[in-house]
């Protein structure tokens, strides 16, 4: 509370005590005796007014400087209080509104002023609010309630709100004060309290769901058990499955083999031995001669025909290069026919190392190339073809690419029809000798074949040498 003002005779008193101790005034003149003392008495008059005012003034001014540091004092309780303060009139306008209170709704106090508090109250909590102002306005006793309510960037949080009608002091229009305290965090223990309710009765449900699920536990594992079992019967047919494909590639590769010995050592020899003779009857006869030849002629060249017929048969099957000049000549010869056949631009690298190979690996790197040529040339629409072979480390690893189209490698892998068992076989023959094989082929890069296989040893010609074809 501010100090009383001093009473009109505590300030005289101490007006004439100063004026006694003070600096001597002048006397004035001698004249008239009444005069003189009327005079003096009224410059004393005077004089003890002057001090007066001065006395209050000094005390105004302290009592101004001490208001000013309440209303500081109270500046700062309103502004950094707890909770939020609002003044709003009978319509929800805010009228006033402390820091906390701004901080809350998420904006600066100029932007609340003269604004409605409804809306900032999330639309469920709307009718709330408004009961709550009524029963403000109607009454003078506090009232209390719970709404949600809605920051300016959207996110939204509990708030309580304690509310007491007021009376303004310069007009008759009635206003409240209205406190609003986030209980965010209370409402989240009592959810959590709530949930741990649930929980705890879930929980005897679930004990009882245990005990239950421990009766059948053992026949669970019984069955665990024999899913192993079977799990492995499965793995083990797999494997013979795999043995099994593995010796049929083999028994038909030494089949393929013999064949092509017999067309090459009987066959295309017969054939050429008819062309000798024919070519001998040629000189000899005298009878029309050139009629004869004629038909010698085109005798020879079906002759001849059949002979490159027969041996290209030959090379399909297994080309002879491959026992008696190796795998780089077969390939060579296989690039070539390619080439020669399509117009393809093909490139060959491959080191001399690679014939240390067994027969096995040769064959199945030879069977795995030719397998990937002739699909590019029937298939790939390709312009170019590059294929080497190289050292690695203790593998031989072969490589075949391509600019062609592309195609799915999954969707091909697992395709049931012939036609699409090219890319199975690859990978069966080179399982076979103990290799792996990858397939990548994506739009506009093309197809890649990668082979490795283990070469039993190192070689020291590891280097590799360019072929065009």
């Amino acid at each position: 509370m501010p100090p009383k003002p001093p009473s009109k005779t505590a300030l005289r008193r101490d007006a004439e005590a100063r004026l006694r101790h003070g600096p001597k005034r002048p006397k004035p003149r001698t004249g008239d005796p009444s005069s003189v003392a009327d005079s003096q008495r009224t410059l004393h008059e005077l004089h003890v007014h002057q001090v007066e005012l001065e006395v209050q003034n000094v005390e105004l001014q302290e009592a101004r400087e001490r208001m000013e540091v309440l209303l500081e004092r109270y500046t700062d309780l309103y502004d950094f209080a707890p909770v939020g303060y609002f003044s709003l009139d009978q319509q929800g306008r805010i009228q006033e509104v402390n820091l906390t209170g701004a901080a809350l709704l998420g904006l600066d106090r100029s932007q609340l002023l003269r604004r409605r508090l409804d809306e900032f109250v999330a639309a469920p909590s709307q009718p709330v609010l408004v009961a709550f102002l009524e029963r403000v306005f109607a009454g003078t006793e506090k009232q209390v309630c719970e709404i949600n309510l809605r920051k300016a960037g959207g996110a939204t949080f509990w708030a309580n709100l304690h509310g007491a009608a007021a009376l303004s002091t310069n007009d008759s229009r009635h206003w409240c004060r209205v406190s609003v305290s986030d209980i965010t965090s209370l409402k989240q223990a009592e959810e959590a309290q709530r949930r741990a309710e649930v929980l705890a009765l879930t929980n005897r449900e679930l004990r009882t769901e245990i005990v239950r699920r421990q009766a059948v536990q053992s026949s669970l594992k019984r069955s665990e058990l024999r899913q192993r079992q079977l799990l492995e019967r499965s793995r083990q047919l797999q494997e013979q499955a795999r043995n099994l494909s593995h010796r049929l590639l083999k028994v038909q590769e030494e089949e393929r083999k013999r064949i092509s010995r017999e067309l090459h050592d009987e066959i295309a020899q017969t054939l050429v031995g008819i062309h000798v003779h024919l070519e001998n009857l040629a000189r000899e006869t005298k009878v029309d001669p050139r009629a004869l030849r004629r038909k010698i002629t085109r005798t020879q060249q079906l002759v001849e025909k059949s002979v490159n017929r027969v041996q290209q048969f030959a090379r399909e099957l297994r080309p002879a290069s491959l026992d008696d000049l190796g795998l780089i000549a077969s390939l060579h010869s296989c690039l070539k026919d390619l080439a020669k056949r399509t117009g393809i631009r093909v490139r060959f690298t491959a080191f001399s190392g690679v014939e240390q190979l067994s027969n096995a690996r040769r064959t199945a790197l030879y069977r795995v190339a030719h397998s990937a040529v002739t699909n590019v040339g029937l298939h790939a629409r390709a312009s170019r073809v590059d294929l080497s072979l190289r050292q690695v480390s203790n593998s031989v690893c072969m490589e075949i690419s391509d600019d062609g189209q592309a195609f799915d490698v999954e969707r091909m892998l697992r395709a049931k029809r012939n036609a699409h068992l090219g890319l199975l076989g690859m990978r069966e023959r080179i399982e076979m000798v103990g290799g792996k094989l990858s397939v990548e082929s994506s739009p506009g890069q093309g197809t890649t074949i990668r082979v490795q296989i283990p070469s039993g040893k190192k070689h020291p010609d590891a280097g590799g040498g360019g072929v065009g074809v």
